[in-house]
C-alpha cells in the first residue's frame, strides 16, 4: 500500500508560473511571487494593498470594478485582456481571469489570475485612460454601440475614440487597429 504524500496547496499557490492573488473587497490579502515581480513588487509590498496600485489610473481602477461587477454577480467568473501599470510606472497589456467566492457580492472575495502579453502586445501608444478602455474592449470584439452600453457612453463618442486610436495606431480599418493593438502587423 502505498502512502500518497499531502498535496501542498500554498506551496503550489507560491510557485505558480502565472500571477496569482486572493482579494478581499478589492485589497490584495496574499499574492504569489511571479505577480510581484510581474508588478514590479515584492508580495510583502501588495498585501494589504489595494488592486488600485495595479491601475494606471484611480478612474481606471473604479470603471473596471464597476463594469465586472454585473458579470461576476450573473457568471461568478470574469476575464479580460486590459492595460495594467508597473510599480515603476510601466504600462502593459495583461490577461486578468477572476473568480468571485461570495454570490451576489463580487467583489467580497476573489481568486485573480494575471498573464504579462508584453512580449506578444507592447503598449505602442500614448493613450488616454479611457482609450485604454476602449481598446481593451476593441480587443474583445465589442462593437462601438456594445462598448458605448457598457461603458455609458454615445456610440458617436466611442467612434470618436475609435478614430483617435486609428490614428495613434496608422490603421486604415477597424480590423487593422484591432490586429495592431494585439500586437500584430497591419
Amino acid at each position: 500500500m502505498s502512502i500518497t504524500p499531502a498535496i501542498d496547496y500554498e506551496n503550489i499557490f507560491l510557485r505558480s508560473p502565472v500571477g496569482m492573488c486572493v482579494s478581499q473587497n478589492r485589497i490584495i490579502q496574499a499574492c504569489n511571487d511571479t505577480l510581484a515581480q510581474m508588478f514590479g513588487y515584492s508580495r510583502g509590498d501588495l498585501v494589504g494593498k489595494s488592486f488600485l496600485v495595479l491601475y494606471p489610473t484611480p478612474d481606471e481602477f473604479e470603471r473596471t470594478g464597476a463594469r465586472i461587477s454585473p458579470i461576476l454577480n450573473a457568471k461568478g467568473c470574469y476575464s479580460d485582456e486590459r492595460i495594467m501599470k508597473r510599480a515603476n510606472q510601466e504600462l502593459f497589456w495583461c490577461h486578468v481571469n477572476g473568480r468571485s467566492l461570495v454570490p451576489n457580492d463580487p467583489h467580497a472575495a476573489g481568486i485573480w489570475t494575471f498573464q504579462d502579453l508584453s512580449a506578444k502586445r507592447p503598449v505602442t501608444a500614448e493613450l488616454t485612460p479611457r482609450e485604454r478602455e476602449i481598446a481593451a474592449l476593441l480587443v474583445e470584439g465589442k462593437t462601438s454601440k456594445l462598448i458605448a452600453r457598457q461603458i455609458g457612453l454615445s456610440p458617436r463618442t466611442v467612434e470618436m475614440h475609435r478614430a483617435k486610436l486609428m490614428r495613434k495606431f496608422s490603421a486604415a480599418t477597424s480590423s487593422e487597429l484591432v490586429h495592431r493593438l494585439v500586437g500584430m502587423s497591419g
